[in-house]
C-alpha cells in the first residue's frame, strides 16, 4: 500500500484491494499508513466484498479502496457487497461475475446511505470520524448473529428442553419406519 500511494502522481487515481486485517489493524504501520492515506490522498469510498470472492485460493475476506492524489480525504463511502442470491460462497466453478458487481455500480451513481436489519450496508463518515477511530475503518462489515449468554442454570435448562424435545422427535420417526415395515416395537426390546 505504501508503495502504490508513492508511486500515485498528483490527480492520479487508484482502486487496490486489500485484506481486512488492514482496515482493523492497529498496529503503528498499519495506522501510520492509513493517517497518511487520509491526510495526503482522497481516501472516497471502501467497496466491503463478500467472503470467499477469492476462494479457493484464500478464504480472507477482502475490500477495494478508491483513492486518488487530489488532496486530503472530506468524506469517506462504505458500502457492503452481499452475497448474490442464489450463492452461498463463490468457487472455482461458480466465481464471482461483473453482473455482481450491479448493485455497487447503481449505488455509486446514487449514493446514499443504507441500513438494513440495524447493520449499515452503506455509510459515509468524516475524515475527522474515522481518525476519531483511532483509524480503524471496518465499517458496514456484514451482519452477524449476536449470541444471548445465559445463566448456567437457564442455559442447563435450555439444554434438557431441546434435547427432550430432539428425543420426541427421534422417537416419533421411529415409530413411522416401524410401523411402514411392520414390526413391533415390543420385539425390539
Amino acid at each position: 500500500m505504501s508503495v502504490i500511494m508513492y508511486r500515485l502522481k498528483q490527480n492520479g487515481r487508484a482502486a487496490v484491494i486489500l485484506p481486512d486485517g488492514f482496515l482493523f489493524g492497529t498496529d503503528n504501520a498499519k495506522v501510520a499508513i492509513k493517517k497518511k492515506l487520509l491526510s495526503e490522498f482522497n481516501l472516497h469510498t471502501v467497496i466491503r466484498m463478500p467472503h470467499s470472492v477469492f476462494a479457493p485460493y484464500t478464504s480472507i475476506t477482502t475490500n477495494i479502496l478508491f483513492f486518488d492524489r487530489t488532496g486530503p480525504t472530506k468524506e469517506t463511502w462504505f458500502y457492503r457487497l452481499d452475497m448474490p442470491d442464489g450463492y452461498k460462497n463463490f468457487s472455482k466453478t461458480k466465481p464471482m461475475k461483473l453482473e455482481h458487481f450491479t448493485p455497487a455500480i447503481e449505488w455509486w451513481n446514487n449514493r446514499e446511505e443504507i441500513t438494513i436489519d440495524g447493520f449499515d450496508k452503506a455509510k459515509k463518515y468524516t475524515a475527522q470520524e474515522l481518525a476519531e477511530r483511532s483509524y480503524n475503518i471496518d465499517l458496514c462489515g456484514f451482519p452477524h448473529e449476536e449470541e444471548e449468554i445465559l445463566p448456567p442454570k437457564e442455559l442447563i435448562q435450555q439444554y434438557q428442553e431441546k434435547r427432550a424435545s430432539l428425543n420426541a422427535d427421534i422417537d416419533r420417526i421411529l415409530e413411522q419406519i416401524t410401523g411402514i415395515l411392520g414390526i413391533n416395537t415390543e420385539d425390539l426390546s
